[in-house]
């Protein structure tokens, strides 16, 4: 049985935040993240999400907490969530304007990251974004330094923008920092 094997989607609940804090957790932080190619424990220590921010996230009408689980466990889990229109508009540059979706806060399980589960799960989000919500793109911020993951999502039909935010120096919420040149690279990919 693989990753993808019986894969099923669904919104996250209330009851599922522990398992969502965890595996967020297990696929950037600490010694467990190695296990996969998305850690982040070069770059940041502390942590990198907590219930504080996935509670609201699974409560939030203008958000999917999408869960993907394999074999009856969770596998990978993503957060879609209607842009502000002032993010439509700097996303959309020269296209036209409308609707636009965010994803973040995406982990796949260390033990199952390169069995193509993350696209997987990427292609559901944006096709829930485009059909629930008419989005017209797709917009995600990425740690400038991640190459590999940043040409992950390039080879998925996102590009950068030019676009860069700062990275919340001081916010613990976000992580400890282990390098002072971090900053979001924003990509943004149109849906069909």
């Amino acid at each position: 049985m693989t990753a993808t094997t019986g894969l099923s989607f669904r919104a996250a609940t209330e009851a599922d935040v522990p398992d969502v804090v965890a595996l967020v957790e297990s696929a950037y932080r600490g010694d467990a993240s190695r296990a996969g190619w998305t850690t982040e424990a070069d770059i940041l220590d502390g942590r990198r999400t907590g219930a504080d921010e996935v509670a609201p996230a699974v409560l939030d009408p203008t958000a999917l907490l999408l869960l993907a689980e394999s074999g009856g466990e969770l596998a990978a889990c993503c957060l879609v969530s209607r842009a502000h229109e002032g993010a439509e508009q700097a996303a959309a540059g020269s296209e036209a304007a409308g609707p636009a979706a965010h994803f973040g806060m995406f982990a796949v399980r260390p033990g199952l990251q390169g069995s193509g589960l993350g696209r997987l799960v990427l292609a559901e989000a944006e096709r829930r974004a485009a059909a629930e919500w008419g989005a017209r793109r797709m917009i995600l911020e990425v740690i400038s330094v991640r190459d590999a993951l940043i040409a992950w999502y390039e080879r998925r039909g996102y590009v950068r923008t030019g676009r860069v935010s700062p990275f919340p120096y001081g916010d613990e919420r976000f992580g400890v920092p282990r390098r002072a040149d971090l900053e979001f690279a924003e990509l943004v990919k149109p849906l069909a």
